[in-house]
């Protein structure tokens, strides 16, 4: 059994951060009816990078394992599908602008009177009150305003974002938590909940220890790099090859560091208080040993004496690894008759049976069988197509 089966959740949400969050749960066991709009679906079905067989690598990324519905939410008849699909289901997770669904009869408000046990979450970018609630934005904007651009970037340049959509993905995590918390709440009240969830609230609160710098030492952390505004040595060095290695000691690693890299005079520097105050210079002397090592050497110098480090790999280079193969962190998943290479949950479980990747599925795959379980007869379905409901 999986850890979520017996749950249903209905997906009104596109794009990445919720469809993400939602696969999360389809694939740990829920049972997840995505609602697409009929004829087009999900926007990110027409997004690049499109394997051989015609279909959308970033759609395949983020809608594993769900069922999928088309339902056009501007009939009567299409929001009449979805007021009976949430009193059969268990969550509904939506997207939409702040009001938007409000506007449509579709809100918490009106949902909960066909089911108070429904648990009912609202991701948008900036919540729903506040002065920016009506703003539109993207990853990249929560990144911005959120602070994670502004810590991000080489030291004394100018703001970097990362290489992956960090807002995007890390609201799908904090959605998932939201979801799997409101649920267990309403288990025990037997009330279902409203959550409001806003993408720059998420990336405010991963500010974690940056923030505790300001509020600490009233310190705005500078960008550094590879570097830790903290903690020294935390850096990536170019080797000889022109690879670079990512090393990361705390004061026991010390003394072992300075005898594999032969820096015998900046031993004693035993406390990172103490190399903080001699950033530059270690950093020169780092800089400089490991310039004249190609980086397997330095890996092997550092592995021996127990000294915590990594390679900084590329992306083939990462899912090639003999680690990342052992721990089966790629596989490889059906879609139609064709199979494309997936990224697994990086969820392990003993008594319980492990998520594995599922196909996504086809536009509005699902759409009668999921009728059908509602008790719309075929007449019923066939008057809803002739709406253009569905």
């Amino acid at each position: 059994m999986k850890p979520l089966e017996g749950l249903r959740i209905l997906d009104l949400s596109r794009v990445l951060a919720c469809p993400f969050a939602t696969m999360l749960l389809a694939e740990l066991g829920a049972e997840v009816v995505k609602v697409e709009q009929p004829g087009a679906g999900d926007e990110t079905r027409g997004f690049e990078p499109f394997f051989d067989f015609g279909v959308s690598g970033y759609f395949l990324a983020c809608n594993r394992a769900k069922r999928s519905i088309t339902v056009d939410l501007r009939k009567p008849g299409g929001r009449q599908v979805i007021r009976d699909l949430a009193a059969q289901s268990d969550a509904l997770v939506e997207n939409f602008p702040t009001g938007a669904l409000a506007r449509r009869g579709l809100d918490y408000a009106a949902l909960r009177q066909v089911n108070p046990r429904l648990v009912y979450l609202s991701c948008t970018g900036f919540g729903q009150t506040g002065p920016y609630a009506r703003r539109k934005g993207y990853d990249t904007v929560f990144q911005a305003m959120g602070g994670l651009m502004g810590l991000t970037g080489e030291r004394g340049g100018g703001p970097v974002k990362p290489g992956l959509p960090v807002a995007d993905l890390t609201s799908g995590l904090w959605v998932a938590i939201a979801l799997l918390a409101a649920l267990r709440g309403r288990d025990q009240t037997g009330q279902g909940a409203h959550v409001d969830f806003s993408m720059l609230d998420g990336q405010v609160a991963l500010l974690t220890i940056a923030a505790a710098r300001l509020f600490a030492l009233g310190e705005v952390p500078p960008r550094l790099g590879t570097e830790h505004p903290g903690r020294v040595p935390t850096a990536s060095f170019r080797c000889a090859d022109g690879r670079f290695l990512h090393i990361t000691a705390s004061d026991q690693h010390w003394a072992p560091l300075c005898r594999a890299l032969d820096l015998g005079d900046l031993a004693g520097l035993t406390t990172n208080a103490a190399r903080l105050d001699q950033r530059d210079r270690i950093m020169a002397a780092m800089t400089a040993a490991l310039g004249g090592m190609a980086r397997a050497q330095a890996v092997a110098v550092l592995d021996a004496a127990d000294v915590p480090n990594g390679p900084v790999l590329a992306l083939d280079e990462v899912v090639a690894d003999p680690h990342v193969q052992a721990r089966g962190c790629v596989t490889e998943v059906a879609h139609g008759d064709a199979r494309h290479p997936a990224l697994r949950l990086p969820f392990r479980f003993e008594g319980l049976a492990d998520p594995a990747p599922l196909p996504a599925p086809a536009l509005g795959a699902d759409t009668d069988t999921v009728l059908a379980s509602l008790g719309y007869n075929s007449e019923k379905v066939a008057a809803l197509r002739e709406e253009g409901a569905i």
